[in-house]
């Protein structure tokens, strides 16, 4: 079993050097500097107790493994994907709410499962489960204080959730089908309360089920509800690109809409949205939205032409970019660590995370599954990231990392998941912290 302990003593250290604003307290804004490591881990050094290669300075802790709750026994892996913090109210931070994205029929009789933990206490709880959810994934605070989910099949749905005063059990949970049925994963929302989803599809070289429309679907869409923090109504669009400067999915965008959301992944291909390969999570920082798009469009002999990129869209211009791109800015990942020739790189990036001082955090859906920082104030006139760090990677020789996440409330900690570990009982969730400050 691996050691693990109460995080009272972590959210203590990330409340010091906050300020205070009317008395609520804020996390200070300084970088999570580090010294990058050198490469990926290899797997030959994997130790479950301590699974993740980090730089000098940093602590790896379980925050709540299998051993906890075991949502899915039987030999089944309890699958923690995404996470939120309730990011506002009295208790602000305290609480950490995960996906579980394990799929039918193997969740049954389950189904899908919401767990939260007690970061102060260290106690770990089911919040919700249904036999009919399936493949659960992105999960996202609002500021109106609810939690959103979703589900990552063709058709999914988008949940909302309220929670009870006690933060850890469900008051009501709300099917939100006006955002759109979509192959759900990223979730996040912008300053006016606008929902940015995206679909999970391989868009790029897919059709419709139908054959009707080719490319089809691997869209990125915004939900605009008729009323601030009421998702019950509104109006769905997609991205677009326009037809004179389009190159790869970057350019000149435009949402084209309304659509319909009951068939968001048809209607949004139908009205001209640009369509990726495998978009699968999304981060609104100032005033870009960041989309990892996990695959590069293939060849004619089925090879991606590049492992993935991260786009950053300007959503006061609409200006489409690559921000950090394999083979551009960051290097292309050659054979796996322990062989011949091997390169870390960067390989099917999935999960993005803000860092305290602005920074795009990532980390890949690969063996090995590494975690890179990339500076969104720095960039090249043509919009891509000037510094992309590598700052940890997973040696499990089966899981991928997933979930990162930083609390508004605690700026020396990063939040991680582990997937299918290898190790038995090995999903869950970690706390990667800083304990002395590197030149960032």
């Amino acid at each position: 079993m691996m050691q693990k302990k109460i995080l009272a003593r972590a959210i203590t250290a990330g409340l010091l050097g906050m300020a205070t604003v009317s008395g609520v307290a804020l996390a200070d804004k300084g970088g999570f500097g580090f010294k990058a490591i050198d490469d990926s881990a290899n797997s030959a050094t994997w130790n479950p107790a301590a699974p993740w290669k980090l730089p000098k300075g940093f602590t790896q802790t379980v925050v709540s493994d299998e051993t906890d709750l075991n949502v899915y026994d039987g030999g089944r892996n309890d699958w923690p994907d995404m996470n939120t913090v309730n990011e506002s109210g009295p208790q602000a931070g305290r609480f950490l709410y995960r996906t579980h994205e394990l799929r039918l029929p193997k969740s049954l009789p389950e189904g899908g499962a919401v767990s939260v933990v007690d970061l102060e206490t260290g106690e770990t709880r089911l919040l919700a489960a249904d036999p009919s959810w399936n493949a659960l994934d992105g999960i996202r605070w609002t500021p109106w204080g609810t939690v959103l989910f979703a589900e990552e099949t063709s058709g999914g749905r988008l949940f909302e959730m309220e929670l009870n005063d006690d933060m850890m059990s469900v008051a009501a949970i709300h099917d939100r089908p006006a955002v759109g049925r979509l192959s759900h994963e990223g979730i996040d929302l912008d300053g006016a309360g606008n929902v940015y989803v995206v679909d999970e599809f391989r868009g790029a070289s897919s059709s419709c089920n139908d054959g009707s429309v080719a490319p089809c679907g691997g869209g990125i869409y915004k939900f605009v509800p008729n009323t601030y923090g009421d998702l019950s109504a509104g109006e769905l669009y997609v991205l677009g690109i326009e037809a004179d400067t389009r190159r790869d999915g970057t350019g000149q965008g435009v949402w084209l809409g309304p659509i319909d959301p009951a068939d968001a992944r048809v209607s949004g291909s139908l009205a001209g949205g640009q369509s990726y390969q495998r978009p699968e999570d999304l981060e609104v920082i100032g005033d870009t939205l960041y989309v990892a798009i996990t695959e590069g469009p293939r060849d004619e002999y089925g090879k991606e032409y590049y492992e993935g990129r991260v786009l950053a869209i300007d959503l006061e211009t609409l200006a489409v970019r690559d921000f950090v791109k394999a083979g551009v800015n960051v290097p292309v990942e050659i054979n796996k660590p322990g062989e011949a020739g091997f390169q870390s790189g960067f390989d099917s990036v999935d999960n993005l995370a803000e860092a305290p001082n602005g920074d795009l955090v990532m980390i890949e859906d690969n063996v090995p599954s590494d975690i890179w920082f990339a500076k969104t104030k720095k960039v090249n006139r043509f919009g891509a990231a000037k510094k992309v760090k590598l700052f940890a990677s997973l040696a499990d020789p089966k899981a991928e990392g997933t979930g990162i996440y930083f609390s508004p409330r605690d700026p020396h900690t990063l939040y991680v998941n582990v997937q299918h570990s290898a190790a038995a009982d090995g999903d869950a969730t970690w706390a990667i912290t800083r304990k002395q400050r590197h030149d960032d």
